[in-house]
This record gives C-alpha cells, structure tokens and sequence, in this order.
C-alpha cells in the first residue's frame, strides 16, 4: 500500500493516521494599475467589490484550480496582515480557550478519520501536540510528507517548534499551529469571521487581473525579495535569502495593491470553505459572493473533511507546491496544526 500521498499538506493527526495505517498494514500483511486602499478600521483594509476570474494563470497550476470562472464580490474587509501571536494571546487570555493542539486526543474522533476496522496506535502517540517541519539531511521523495513533518507532542501555538521553544521574540509573527476551528473561534471573538475562498483570491490579487503572484508576474525568485518563501532545495536546504528560516515578522515584505501584507508565503492562512478538488467544474461555482462547497471532496484523502488555505508559507518553492501564487488551493483538515499554517480575518460591510 503507497503511503506517499501527492499532497503537500498532512493533518495535524495525520502522522498518527500514517501509524495506524503501518499497523494494520502489517497486521494484514480588475485593473491594471492597483489601486491602494486605505485603512479601514484598525488593522483592516476595506477591499472593492468587482468580478474575480478565479483559477489558474500559468502551467504551474493544479487541475484543481480549472477551469477559470468568473465570481462577483461585494465590497468586504480583510485583515491587513495575518493574525499575530500578540493578538492571538489576548484571545486566549480573555476567554481561556485552548487550541486542538492543546487538547487531550481522543482516539474514537481519530478514527473516524481512518479506514475501517483501523487499530490504535501506541499511547505514547495519542499527546497533545502537533506537526512540526524538520529538515531532512538529504534529498528524498517530494510524494512522502511524513519525511519532514514530525509529530512533536507538546507542539502548540505557544511552543511552535515543541518543548524548550516559546514566542516571546515572535510576538509579531503570525500565531501558528491553530486548527481551522481555533481560527473561527479567534474571528467570533473579534466579531469578524474567516474570508471565504474567493474572497481571499481576490483580495490576493490586489487589484490586477490574471496576475499569477500578488506583486504581478515576475517570478518570486526574481528581482527584490518578495515574500517569506523556500529557497534552496526542499526539504534539506534552505539557502535562507529572505533571512528568515521559519515565520518572519508581519510587514516583512511590500504589501500588495490593496495594501495587504504576507498574501503569498509565512504562512498558510485558512478560509471559510470545504475543500472540493473538483468544485470549480460545477455551475455554482460561479455564484456572487460564493461560500462554497457544502461538503470536501478530495480522493487522496477520503476519510478526512477538509477546508480551504491559501497563500503558501515560508516553506513553499517552485519545486514543491508553488502556494504562493494566487491561485494555488489547498485542502487541510479542520484539526490541523501545523508551524506554517495561521490565518487572516474578513468582516462584511
């Protein structure tokens, strides 16, 4: 059985599902010019309404960003950059919420996300914690994730890189390892919520139209340093010229058209919508001000019920998934934490 999936993200549970899985295996043998927008309200920038030609612009998309369609938006705000650890800590000490990487896991919830009849890893596994990237020492198979992600118990939004870390000089970086249900609650909070995909995608573009990266078309490699991405050869060695090997500070790097900052690369920032691989195919993917799927749909994860995140991160490259672009879609599951996945806020006018 071929465990290495074509899938640059792996839940946060996933390395657990990928023992589970050994175990029973061998059990069993618009414009042109961009228009720059001001403030809105504190940290947010009002984004026009107009209609977004979604999907693909270059031969680095995926299928699942075609056929390109037209959505029509109303005007909305969005956060000017990706929500911090600072702000985050407020959250959590006005409310004590505890993240899903906090939490004690629960095996019965596990194992609706795995085959049936799945067998229970060691508990030594089952700890609160979450994915963390490690560099590997050589080069290996870009189609096998659980190379570089390790499941690191006591990983948390706190510890981002496990026991013995802690934010206290990230204060300004993106809050990472937060699940899709951590970043709704946070936007609750704030009484915003999550922007949905298409939302998102034409915030992204900043007000150019086809362009394939928020700042136009040069390539991200090119020119003046653009975005907090991969440099090197993934994922053992990062020439790090951006001079950041994991998260940056947001407002690193220039702010796209609408003023926005980090739309390509940090971090992956989750969206409101399911993850359908084939929902830009059907009619209503069209509609104005689309929410999107009622249910996910990805066949290399059948079991697991995904959202949307778009953007990229500060582990991204050319060679691997490419997510800075602005229209590259992924999929991720709603329990996922992972130390290059955080999040933006939208609110509605």
């Amino acid at each position: 059985m071929n465990l290495a999936y074509l899938h640059p993200m792996i839940s946060s549970k996933y390395y657990i599902v990928i023992i589970v899985l050994c175990i029973n295996i061998l059990a069993c043998t618009p414009t042109e010019k961009p228009t720059v927008f001001t403030t809105s309200i504190e940290g947010m920038i009002q984004i026009p309404p107009g209609t977004l030609n979604m999907g693909g612009d270059n031969n680095q998309a995926d299928q699942n960003e075609y056929p390109k369609h037209q959505v029509e938006l109303s005007a909305f705000l969005m956060d000017e950059t990706e929500v911090t650890n600072e702000a985050f800590s407020k959250f959590v000490e006005t409310t004590g919420y505890k993240t899903v990487a906090e939490r004690a896991i629960d095996w019965e919830e596990i194992k609706k996300q795995l085959p049936p009849n799945a067998v229970a890893p060691p508990d030594s596994v089952l700890a609160p914690g979450a994915l963390v990237f490690k560099a590997t020492t050589q080069p290996v198979s870009l189609r096998d994730p659980a190379a570089w992600w390790k499941w690191t118990i006591g990983a948390n939004w706190r510890q981002p890189q496990g026991p013995g870390s802690d934010i206290t000089e990230l204060m300004d970086h993106p809050v990472v390892h937060v699940a899709w249900e951590d970043a709704n609650a946070y936007a609750q909070w704030a009484g915003k919520r999550l922007p949905t995909e298409a939302e998102w995608e034409w915030a992204a573009r900043g007000g150019k139209k086809d362009n394939i990266y928020p700042w136009g078309d040069e390539a991200v490699s090119e020119g003046a340093s653009k975005a907090n991405f991969y440099q090197g050869f993934f994922p053992y060695k990062n020439d790090l010229k951006d001079g950041f090997e994991t998260s940056a500070p947001v407002k690193s790097f220039p702010a796209n058209g609408y003023g926005l900052y980090d739309m390509a690369g940090n971090v992956w920032e989750w969206c409101q919508d399911w993850y359908d691989v084939e929902y830009y195919k059907q009619p209503k993917a069209g509609q104005k001000n689309n929410l999107g799927p009622k249910k996910a749909n990805n066949p290399m994860m059948p079991y697991q019920q995904e959202k949307v995140i778009r953007g990229g991160s500060f582990l991204c490259n050319d060679s691997y998934c490419s997510g800075y672009r602005n229209a590259r879609r992924m999929g991720s599951t709603t329990d996922t934490g992972l130390n290059h996945t955080g999040f933006r806020c939208a609110k509605d006018l």
